[in-house]
């Protein structure tokens, strides 16, 4: 429930979870400050190309960019309003890319592996006492959580369309905050029945297993 990652052979999926999180925020950090719509562009299609390389069904994983249209059709009105279309474009054509590319890495990662990448950082907070796992498993629940929120918000509206509604509507704000307060309490108990955050325990196959079935 909270994972929503693919099992697959691709080299993504080979890669190492440290490895894809430490390129996505070189990319990152590179894109942000660029405004050459070439070069965005360039840089959507060899995201494309990595999804491609994940085999059968990929172009059904790419329905984060359709989300992201209206938000992107946003940012692109409000720059133009204010006079300035292209750096408008710029600006959600990078969104879209940052975004895809970042649900590659979700797709491609197992929530154990993540966990056992990101904890190294939390290391010196064990000379004050406070565990590394315990902040680090926060983290990897965020980016999981991020994209699980995601889903549930296309599905309340598109059942809202379903009833009749022409378009999203304030009105999915409230199952949308009630499913995420049932989906944290599901994930709470999941994780208190296993121990907590000392009983996740990265290195474990076992541990992977219930990781995704939670």
């Amino acid at each position: 429930m909270i994972s929503l990652y693919h099992p697959g052979t691709s080299w993504l999926h080979r890669l190492p979870a440290g490895g894809k999180l430490i390129a996505l925020a070189v990319v990152s950090l590179a894109l942000m400050p660029q405004t050459s719509l070439p070069m965005l562009g360039a840089a959507l299609g060899v995201t494309l190309v990595l999804y491609r390389s994940l085999g059968p069904g990929w172009v059904g994983r790419l329905a984060v960019i359709r989300s992201l249209l209206p938000l992107a059709l946003v940012l692109l009105a409000f720059h133009g309003l204010t006079g300035d279309w292209l750096l408008g474009a710029a600006v959600a054509l990078r969104l879209v890319v940052l975004m895809t590319l970042a649900n590659l890495v979700t797709l491609t990662t197992r929530m154990d592996a993540m966990l056992a990448a990101v904890e190294p950082l939390f290391r010196p907070l064990s000379l004050f006492g406070i565990s590394p796992r315990v902040p680090s498993l926060a983290v990897v629940l965020v980016i999981r959580f991020v994209p699980v929120l995601h889903q549930v918000q296309l599905a309340l509206r598109e059942a809202w369309q379903a009833r009749g509604g022409r378009k999203s509507s304030w009105r999915i704000v409230p199952p949308l905050i009630i499913q995420a307060l049932k989906l944290a309490d599901h994930v709470a108990d999941a994780l208190s029945a296993r121990g907590g955050a000392s009983g996740m325990v990265p290195s474990s196959g076992a541990m992977a297993r219930q990781t995704e079935s939670v």
